[in-house]
């Protein structure tokens, strides 16, 4: 199945080092060699990197790793298909808009008869995946409970908990979905997560010879959560996320979850 990645933090801040690590798998450490994707967001914005190439031989995902781009939330996904054809419309993440921001989601399994059990009238998908077909279901479905009014975030994500725990019925489904400001994360079967905050330390990646000092590139205030559906470091301790956990990220912080 495919790998997630996400990140949450507190201030700007690039994901280089993780996505080294996670673009290996990519068809050279592991075999999601479908394609491969990236959301970053500034502000209100987010621009998208998507290669249905893999990721381990993309040029542009050479570039992702070289090229600093810093965000408070970033979604990446690299995939090993089961539904749909490779190509570039299938590859995740998937971007809509509602409520006058950006959703990205991105979605690690597959599902069983997901036309069927999850219908969708308004948010129709471009490509043919059961992925981004629940993702528009889930828009639907907030459209129907919250209208045109978006609600607080709790009253908002614990109904996505909802909604994903729906999905997960039919098969697997571990989620990222996130508006650039919170950073919502499902486990189906197999996601982890760690805080990096003041003390830093070292950290290096299981699938490159590539460490980095975090003390020297942060300051005593930074807070940054990274969520990947396997660890990506093998000096860092790694939560491992129970089937049918949820947490809710917001500036590098779990502020809501349940298990």
């Amino acid at each position: 199945m495919c790998e997630l990645l996400a990140m949450s933090a507190n201030v700007p801040t690039d994901i280089c080092f993780s996505f080294s690590g996670l673009m290996q798998r990519g068809g050279n450490t592991g075999p999601h060699s479908d394609g491969w994707g990236v959301t970053f967001y500034e502000g209100k914005g987010c621009r998208s990197f998507k290669d249905p190439m893999p990721s381990a031989q993309s040029p542009i995902a050479e570039l992702v790793t070289k090229y600093p781009m810093k965000s408070e939330a970033v979604v990446c996904h690299i995939r090993q298909a089961n539904s749909g054809a490779v190509c570039l419309e299938n590859t995740h993440p998937f971007v809509r808009q509602m409520w006058g921001r950006n959703w990205t989601y991105a979605h690690n399994g597959q599902l069983k008869d997901f036309k069927e059990n999850l219908p969708i009238k308004l948010h129709l998908p471009i490509g043919t995946t059961d992925s981004e077909h629940a993702f528009c279901w889930i828009l639907d479905q907030l459209h129907y409970e919250f209208g045109e009014q978006l609600p607080d975030k709790n009253t908002l994500f614990s109904f996505i908990a909802k909604l994903s725990r729906k999905i997960d019925t039919l098969g697997v489904a571990n989620i990222i979905i996130t508006d650039g400001e919170s950073l919502f994360a499902y486990c189906s079967n197999n996601l982890h997560y760690l805080t990096r905050r003041a003390p830093f330390g070292q950290a290096s990646l299981i699938d490159a010879e590539v460490a980095v000092d975090f003390q020297k590139e942060t300051t005593p205030n930074d807070i940054v959560s990274v969520i990947a559906t396997k660890p990506l470091t093998d000096d860092e301790t790694w939560i491992k996320m129970l089937p049918k956990q949820w947490q809710l990220f917001c500036l590098g912080e779990s502020i809501a979850g349940e298990s």
